[in-house]
Formats: structure tokens, sequence, C-alpha cells
């Protein structure tokens, strides 16, 4: 299978097969909490960017307070993050440029807005990436049609040589979203996302990839030059460590 588009899709219906497409939202935030949420979760585990904005929903009254508080005060709640001393201010500046362009903490216009405009927009904010746009889009109650790419979804794109070896996360996201069918709808390209981030998490690790278990072996260039040379690893690009 020489396709990368081709082989995107047979990984995508393979893996929705082993982990039952179409698969729940984790979480059902309006897009401002998920903007919050997703600036949090950058290079932090899960569980500890959701208890960092716990903190945050639990100390302040609002996200008004948050962007005008003392960022001592907002770096301690979001001490769980990593760099919490960095994202604290981030955050602020964030919120203040959102306050500039709307006059309120608000991204309701956003549902009025097609999926590439949206996230342009929210990529013009400061501190706003791809990555946290296109969460805002597709994880939010907006349920956009947006891909995100995390580092364990982008390491399984690389090693099965879906995206350059050498392609970095932000515009791989791009580059991916548009080798989906046109007719996939916000389910399947959440779906997608979702699939590729729990095999990377599950089976494709960062070190030492479960490759004799793995379902996608017989069409993964990296699995088959594993099985062939068991020096492989030592030349593997450095691919995103996991957060």
């Amino acid at each position: 299978m020489t396709d990368p588009a081709a082989r995107l899709l047979e990984a995508h219906r393979r893996l929705c097969a082993e982990f039952g497409c179409p698969l729940s939202y984790f979480h059902a935030l309006d897009p401002l909490d998920e903007l919050v949420s997703s600036l949090l979760s950058h290079r932090t585990r899960n569980a500890d960017s959701a208890r960092a904005f716990r903190n945050l929903r639990e100390r302040f009254p609002d996200w008004e307070t948050v962007r005008d508080a003392p960022v001592a005060e907002v770096e301690e709640a979001i001490a769980p993050c990593t760099w919490p001393e960095a994202k604290a201010p981030a955050l602020q500046r964030t919120l203040r440029a959102l306050t500039e362009r709307r006059g309120a903490l608000d991204l309701s216009h956003l549902a009025a807005m097609d999926a590439d405009a949206a996230r342009d927009w929210l990529q013009s904010l400061p501190g706003v990436g791809p990555k946290t746009a296109a969460a805002v889009l597709s994880f939010s109650t907006m349920r956009g049609r947006a891909l995100p790419v995390d580092s364990h979804h982008h390491r399984v794109a690389q090693r099965l040589g879906v995206i350059p070896p050498r392609m970095a996360v932000g515009p791989s996201h791009r580059v991916m979203e548009a080798m989906l069918p046109a007719e996939w709808g916000a389910q399947e390209v959440y779906d997608h996302h979702q699939v590729l981030m729990r095999h990377g998490q599950k089976t494709c690790h960062f070190r030492a990839p479960a490759c004799g278990r793995c379902v996608l072996l017989d069409i993964c260039p990296t699995g088959q030059a594993r099985r062939a040379d068991p020096f492989t690893e030592a030349r593997e690009p450095d691919y995103p460590a996991p957060p």
C-alpha cells in the first residue's frame, strides 16, 4: 500500500474495529472552557491538566476573575501542569486578547463560522496553535469537524509513513485532515484522532513500540523495518516525547 492517504484510512478502519467506533466524546465543555482546558494541557498528562482546570474553577468564580487576578495566584492554581510559571501569564494574555476582540469572554460567534474560518480566528489569538484551535472546535459542545493532532497521533502517522519523518506537529494538522474523506462528519474525524492517539498510547509507544501485537504491522514501514533489523530504533527520527 504505497498511497499515504490510503494507508491512513486503512489504519483508521482497523483501529476503529479495535477500539469500537463511534467513540463517545470524553467531556462536554463549552468552547471557552475548552480553550482554557486545552491551553493547560500542553505537554501535560490528562489527569494533571484536569486537576489544574478544576483548581481554577474552584478558586475563581469566572474566567474574568482568572484574567484579572494576580499572575501568582493563577500560577499557584495550575501548579499540577507542566510549566505553570509560563502557562499562567500566557493564559491571561489569551483571555485579555479575547476580551479586546469580542468585548467579553465569549466564543459563541464561532458557531456561525465554517470550520476553517473558526480555526483561523482562534489561531489569531496569542498562544493558540493548530492543536488548541482544533480541540476547541472538536472537543467542545460545538462538536465541529476539526482534526487535533497530539504527540501520540503524530508519532503513529510518522511511523506509518503518512507524513514525512521531520514534519512538525503544527503543519501536520492540515496535511492529515486533507487526507480524510470529505463526506466524513465531526464524529468520524473525532474518532480518527482518538483511535490514532490511543494506538500511540497503548501500542506504538515512544520507546520500544509493541510491533509484535500491532494490528497495523503489515502496512507500517517502520514496523516492517524493525522486524527485519533489530537496530532500526537507533536510526529512527527523534519523535516528540509524549507528555
